[in-house]
């Protein structure tokens, strides 16, 4: 059974220790769902400070290629939203899970039901990256319901007045897309980074994480101080595929994000 510690409460914990966020990301059943448990599990003691689960889905138009295939992979072995759920309470996590899902399953599977569910197997919270903040009211008030801290997504090109609606309406953290584009390591940060951060970070009570094209220690060194956390993604499934040693590049990371005191 997964530990239903809330995200908000894993970022405080972290802002005492004066660390960033370590949140990782693996897709759901791949290679397959009983080495993808593992995987998870494997996160946790590794290092990471939050884990988000993609649930894998036919049509993922946020994603680059290496979490497209991922997602191709798990859905070939019969992996659904309802097994990633139920296989969650073999697992026994210390730390929180968020889960990414486009909406799709999450509307076959019924909106209360999912949150149901969720909060049932200790999910704390959800990130639906086509979800707009427009349309997002009732999800809003359920995720409230069922205790799902619902995570908004907000990139270079969102206008300052939607800013300001994601900004409010985010619970847990606000996720800020680097690059204008889909998910997938980059060697170098955009220019007008910084400048958006800044921006994010003045206006927000919530804790901001940066995600899209992060993959290496020295990316993370040169965020730390920016933002609350990073999100890794990309790099994590291109690790799992290659067989690397992932405890190993979980660690580097970890480190990565302590500040310099």
């Amino acid at each position: 059974m997964l530990n239903p510690i809330s995200v908000s409460e894993k970022f405080q914990e972290l802002k005492e220790k004066n660390e960033t966020a370590l949140i990782l990301y693996t897709t759901g059943g791949f290679p397959n769902l009983a080495e993808s448990l593992k995987i998870i599990k494997t996160l946790e003691e590794s290092g990471a400070d939050i884990i988000e689960i993609g649930i894998p889905f036919s049509d993922p138009i946020a994603d680059g290629p290496t979490i497209q295939e991922s997602s191709h992979v798990s859905l070939m072995k019969g992996t659904t939203l309802k097994r990633i759920i139920g296989n969650l309470k073999k697992l026994e996590i210390k730390i929180p899970v968020v889960f990414m899902s486009y909406l799709n399953p999450l509307l076959a599977y019924g909106k209360e039901e999912v949150l149901l569910d969720m909060n049932k197997n200790g999910v704390s919270g959800l990130i639906i990256p086509d979800l707009p903040i427009e349309e997002a009211s009732e999800w809003i008030e359920l995720s409230k319901d069922y205790n799902i801290e619902l995570i908004f997504l907000i990139t270079p090109a969102t206008p300052p007045k939607r800013r300001k609606k994601i900004i409010q309406e985010s619970r847990g953290f606000v996720y800020c897309v680097s690059v204008l584009g889909t998910t997938g390591i980059r060697n170098k940060m955009p220019a007008y980074l910084n400048k958006f951060l800044k921006d994010i970070k003045k206006n927000s009570e919530t804790p901001i994480a940066l995600g899209f094209g992060i993959g290496t220690q020295k990316q993370i060194e040169s965020l730390r101080d920016k933002v609350d956390g990073v999100i890794i993604g990309s790099r994590i499934i291109e690790a799992i595929k290659n067989e690397e040693n992932l405890k190993e590049l979980i660690a580097n990371f970890k480190e990565a994000t302590k500040r310099q005191k």
